[in-house]
């Protein structure tokens, strides 16, 4: 956390309005085992609070990555949105749950059930989270709510011995998440955890994408404060010139949700 709260000073002395941070940022990935002594916490809590006057101190706003959530007898896993004066703008509870070797989290958290964009002084931004990000729905409700941006605090990499049999996974990584943000005109900003945990190899490969798949910045492998201008008003020309949106045909979807 205390390394977090460094780098939002830089990025915001860099000129940074929102900044995005990895999924689970505060701890190691824990759910790469099917038990953790890591312990939830409330939003208000400790966590969202450090976050709170570190985005009224710089005047940012701040998608806080994820944190492990904590309400009732239930737990999340959890991005919230400050404003640039330290105001939760709302939260997103992450909607898809994987449950595969490395990655145990329905051992860990219970499932959101919505999506939601935020109005912020710098655009309106939907929030998705790791998983979220190969499906190619909840890009298109976040687009359909409003959304000029869709960040997603992620953490994904390779597990020592799991063979990539289907091909190269940050690959398809980076392509789906392209295609998302070209099919809704919106831009795309992917902030992916780095390092090795355990069996564990996080890519890093943190990236930007334009409404039409242009990568504006793509970080290596290394922690670091990676900076990205982008055009909102771009997404106008897009649908001009495309007409994604306008030439949808909703009558013919109803499988999608049979």
């Amino acid at each position: 956390l205390d390394k977090a709260v460094k780098m939002i000073g830089e990025a915001a002395k860099k000129g940074a309005q929102i900044v995005c941070l990895p999924e689970l940022f505060s701890s190691l990935y824990f759910p790469k085992e099917k038990e953790s002594s890591v312990q939830a916490e409330p939003i208000p809590g400790p966590t969202s609070e450090r976050l709170s006057k570190i985005a009224k101190q710089n005047k940012v706003v701040i998608v806080s990555g994820s944190i492990y959530e904590k309400d009732d007898d239930k737990s999340y896993n959890t991005s919230v949105v400050f404003d640039e004066n330290g105001k939760i703008v709302g939260k997103y509870r992450k909607v898809h749950i994987p449950q595969d070797s490395g990655f145990y989290e329905q051992d860990y958290f219970d499932a959101g059930n919505s999506y939601h964009v935020f109005d912020t002084k710098y655009g309106k931004i939907g929030v998705l989270i790791c998983f979220d990000q190969w499906y190619p729905e909840p890009a298109r409700v976040s687009k359909l709510m409003g959304a000029d941006i869709i960040f997603y605090p992620t953490a994904i990499g390779t597990i020592n011995g799991v063979e990539q049999t289907e091909g190269n996974w940050q690959e398809a990584w980076e392509n789906v998440q392209k295609g998302h943000a070209i099919a809704n005109s919106v831009i795309v900003a992917t902030a992916n955890r780095v390092g090795t945990e355990g069996d564990t190899n996080f890519w890093g490969g943190s990236f930007v994408v334009d409404q039409f798949g242009k990568t504006l910045v793509h970080a290596d492998d290394t922690e670091g404060v990676y900076m990205a201008t982008c055009d909102l008003n771009l997404a106008k020309d897009v649908e001009k010139g495309w007409g994604f949106l306008k030439n949808r045909r909703p009558d013919t979807y109803h499988r999608l949700v049979g």
